[in-house]
């Protein structure tokens, strides 16, 4: 193996760590709330999906606004990582190709705080699918080797 393939092989285990943390920080969030808030652990199916007004629930309006934000920003997660690649490509850059990622991840971790916001500020019982969310955008970003690739050889 020569020099510069082990400099992806480390750039790639690097890539894969960040990929894995900000992953494992979704599913502490949810641990998180099923310890400070385990009643929202127990379904109550008859409680309407966009919430109720009464008693400090989330409302519609906040529920659909919390969604439009989540799903905006998990969406904007591909498009800047599209166009961080191309650019990381086009400089041969890695740290373009670093914080393509990391911007990414961080886009993707934004439905998770908004329902992680919507359990503790609203007690709002579907929480869970605003970090169902993020968690499959990440899983969706997972980093690939060929992307490092050709951000470090030149053509």
């Amino acid at each position: 193996m020569n020099n510069q393939e082990a400099n992806i092989d480390g750039q790639y285990q690097t890539f894969l760590v960040i990929w894995i943390a900000l992953l494992i920080s979704q599913v502490m969030f949810v641990v998180i709330i099923f310890i400070v808030r385990p009643e929202l652990f127990q379904f109550d199916l008859s409680r309407p999906i966009l919430g109720s007004d009464g008693d400090g629930e989330a409302g519609p309006v906040v529920v659909i606004g919390f969604a439009i934000a989540a799903v905006t920003a998990a969406l904007l997660s591909f498009v800047f990582r599209r166009r961080s690649n191309e650019r990381a490509i086009a400089r041969q850059s890695v740290a373009d190709l670093q914080s393509g990622l990391i911007n990414a991840l961080a886009l993707c971790e934004v439905s998770s705080l908004l329902g992680l916001a919507l359990a503790f500020m609203f007690s709002y019982q579907y929480f869970f699918l605003w970090i169902a969310l993020g968690m499959i955008g990440m899983l969706l970003h997972f980093p690939k080797r060929a992307d490092l690739a050709a951000a470090s050889y030149k053509n």
